[in-house]
């Protein structure tokens, strides 16, 4: 495990450090820990409360549920942002959250065979992402920007219906649908964000997300948006025993269908995590990349124990680190501490989860869309004159945002083919990764299949992810 600087070390000795490895002062590592969880805590929360209802679970059930996934959320965030030694841990501002890629596997799992074998599959997913975890990592060699920049731009581009969900509900149909009090605080939370970073700097603007969802949560309390009598009925602890609904029951179908989820994991993890350390300019390697898709690995053989759910990179704090332009991994770190906190502390829990959603909708919605700019800002890279690159990236995003658009699109398809091309991350993974080595790498007919070895290919990736050279 890495050494801290500690905050008292002398301006010289921290200009030494990568600004990932610095220490800030608490007065201002508290408060962006906090705004790195406030961001993400709508996102990591739904995924329990949708399977616990999908599956008929009661209320106090679905929020053990959810103090499991808040408190392996946080083991993993630690371990990404602290590292354990040259075995898990990429050492980047990463966030963990649970993926909203477990969702549907995990509900049709849960239905057919029951819980046990649900957190069973999870269990053995969790131990084949472990072993893995390595060999994944070698495919950074097939990420260049192309690759990278169409991922990262579907991320973000997927993502902006969950803040449209957040700010104007999910149901269409429901009579409060698209309220404009709703829509119009979130624009003014977004407008706030805007005027913070456009007259201020330093820590003001590196807390503008913060301020926003303060300020739009006290304007919200005389519009009658607030509701905070969960607090007061909250328990003080409150984390579920492990193997709650009993020993775990090993399905060979169910496993089959959480490995493919590992899989899927990855591929976002890869993409979220080459776009942290393009935003903070500290060079990757695919050991770096292998430790970090360990500990995704090990969240879900963690979470298969303490009923919870596989975690994946968060892109929307992907986004924050951008905007903020703050690098330190130790922010990330105290945000993963009150994940922590939280998952063990259910009234501290109930307390940001009052937070009105069209407040956090509107500084998610800024989240989103700024990890879809920094895929198009990778894409900047990318030599499309006399190249077959913008057919790549043009039918990727068309195939990958299909999901989006048209959810049900698959219905009619094997479960496990609706796991994979359900989900718009991962077909734009498999397409844009396929169609790179279609037109770029492979030359039909001749001996050799791959145009550039791996030091050819590595060298496509931008100076911030290029692996370092072999000693």
């Amino acid at each position: 495990m890495s050494t801290a600087m500690h905050p008292s070390a002398s301006p010289a000795a921290r200009a030494t450090r990568h600004p990932v490895d610095q220490v800030l002062p608490p007065g201002r590592l508290i408060p962006l820990g906090i705004q790195h969880v406030l961001i993400m805590y709508a996102g990591t929360v739904a995924v329990p409360i949708i399977v616990g209802g999908a599956l008929k679970l009661d209320t106090h059930t679905i929020g053990l549920l959810v103090n499991a996934d808040l408190f392996v959320a946080g083991v993993a965030t630690l371990i990404q942002s602290i590292g354990i030694g040259k075995i898990m841990g990429i050492r980047l501002p990463v966030v963990a959250g649970a993926t909203f890629s477990a969702v549907t596997p995990m509900i049709l799992i849960g239905s057919k065979y029951g819980l046990p074998a649900m957190y069973g599959a999870m269990i053995c997913s969790g131990v084949f992402g472990l072993l893995i975890a390595k060999p994944f990592s070698k495919v950074l060699k097939f990420f260049p920007p192309v690759v990278t920049g169409t991922v990262i731009t579907a991320i973000g581009l997927s993502l902006i219906g969950a803040a449209a969900g957040l700010i104007a509900g999910n149901d269409t149909t429901a009579k409060n649908y698209g309220q404009m009090r709703n829509i119009v605080l979130a624009a003014c939370i977004i407008l706030l964000i805007i005027l913070i970073n456009r007259f201020f700097r330093g820590f003001v603007s590196q807390i503008a997300v913060l301020l926003g969802l303060i300020i739009g949560t006290i304007a919200a309390f005389p519009l009658h948006m607030t509701n905070f009598s969960a607090v007061r009925s909250a328990a003080w602890l409150g984390l579920a025993r492990p193997l709650r609904f009993g020993a775990p029951e090993f399905k060979a179908a169910a496993i089959i269908s959480m490995c493919i989820v590992i899989l899927v994991t990855y591929t976002e993890s890869t993409a979220d995590m080459l776009a942290v350390a393009e935003a903070v300019d500290k060079p990757v390697s695919d050991s770096d990349i292998a430790r970090g898709l360990a500990t995704d690995g090990f969240s879900a053989l963690l979470g298969g124990f303490m009923n919870s759910f596989p975690d994946t990179a968060f892109a929307q704090n992907v986004g924050l680190v951008t905007m903020t332009r703050v690098r330190s991994r130790w922010v990330v770190a105290v945000a993963g501490a009150l994940l922590f906190m939280l998952g063990l502390v259910p009234k501290l829990g109930e307390i940001v989860a009052s937070i009105p959603q069209p407040v956090i909708g509107g500084a998610a919605l800024v989240m989103f869309a700024m990890v879809s700019a920094v895929g198009i800002r990778t894409l900047q890279r990318v030599p499309f004159a006399d190249t077959n690159n913008l057919l790549v990236v043009a039918t990727s995003l068309g195939v990958g945002l299909l999901p989006v658009v048209a959810p049900k699109m698959y219905q009619q398809f094997p479960n496990n083919f609706q796991v994979i091309f359900g989900s718009s991350i991962t077909s734009t993974v498999i397409v844009v990764f396929l169609l790179n080595l279609f037109f770029n790498h492979l030359r039909l007919g001749d001996r050799d299949s791959l145009v550039e070895g791996p030091d050819e290919m590595a060298s496509d990736l931008s100076p911030g992810l290029r692996p370092p050279p072999t000693q």
